[in-house]
């Protein structure tokens, strides 16, 4: 609901872009963060995404990092292997 109203906004209003960019350069300069550190960080988090070790022929993916997604729970639970869902 939030989304919608905050949609219906950004398109009634063509100044949003705009204000929005002078909101985060206002946030940026308060934080003293430089563009440098921002590109940095996203640089960081685009390296930081891991690999994918299991999927399966729906397109369902795992990293093999936390709990098992229920995809592959419920396959293993039915009596395949986990093996055959590895990369």
């Amino acid at each position: 609901m939030k989304e919608r109203e905050e949609q219906l906004l950004l398109d009634l209003d063509g100044n949003a872009r705009e204000r929005l960019i002078v909101w985060i350069r206002r946030r940026m300069d308060e934080y003293g963060i430089t563009m440098d550190a921002l590109s940095d960080a996203i640089q960081a988090d685009a390296a930081a995404t891991r690999a994918v070790m299991y999927r399966d022929a729906y397109g369902n993916k795992w990293d093999g990092h936390g709990d098992k997604p229920d995809w592959l729970a419920r396959a293993i639970y039915a009596g395949q292997n986990i093996d055959h869902f590895r990369c």
